[in-house]
């Protein structure tokens, strides 16, 4: 297992387009948007889960639309790399199941979890030694579970159907997110234990 993690961090340190500081220093920028957007805040997925604040979808769409234009070009010109997981249907369900769990009683998107950390919130940091546990269990046990995780549906891409269109796609995706964004009604919610606290 330290194999593992210690691997993990020599391939992110000896790789051509970035190193273990970049990582840290967008990580800290990445920290620093999410603390003062406030999506660190149970009441922000609380309230999005009760549909009674959009911050949270807002944010992530904003957040898809223009990342998704950005990493294309980083692929495009040779500064990043991806590969696609193909899709083991029963492990993707059970996966969705148990993070949707997770996410609704710890009322943080995983993100979300290490600044809540570092604000010293407990419950926050319970669910990050659980989620390293449970991950830690999950690569052990991997070779096991795989058989049943199926069944394996490929790597789709929508690219595949539009080979030259490409940018062309991605383009129309992020507009349709921005507009989605920035049309949705902005709805906060308040938690009533806030209002007690100032009374």
């Amino acid at each position: 297992m330290m194999d593992r993690i210690v691997n993990m961090f020599h391939i992110v340190a000896n790789e051509g387009h970035g190193s273990v500081f970049v990582v840290l220093v967008i990580g800290f920028f990445f920290g620093a948007i999410i603390a003062y957007s406030r999506l660190d805040k149970f009441e922000k997925m609380a309230g999005f889960m009760i549909f009674e604040d959009t911050l949270v979808p807002r944010m992530a769409m904003t957040t898809v639309a223009l990342s998704s234009v950005g990493f294309y070009f980083l692929v495009h010109f040779g500064y990043a790399t991806f590969a696609v997981k193909p899709i083991l249907l029963t492990g993707l369900v059970l996966g969705a199941f148990l993070f949707g769990i997770g996410l609704v009683i710890l009322g943080k998107c995983p993100s979300a979890f290490f600044v809540s950390v570092s604000e010293g919130r407990v419950d926050t940091f319970v669910g990050v030694l659980g989620g390293m546990v449970g991950g830690a269990i999950f690569t052990y046990l991997y070779p096991l579970m795989k058989v049943w995780m199926g069944p394996d549906l490929g790597t789709p891409q929508v690219f595949d159907y539009f080979i030259d269109h490409s940018l062309l796609v991605v383009l129309i995706f992020s507009t349709i997110l921005l507009i989605t964004a920035y049309f949705l009604p902005t709805i906060e919610f308040r938690d009533p234990a806030d209002f007690k606290e100032k009374e």
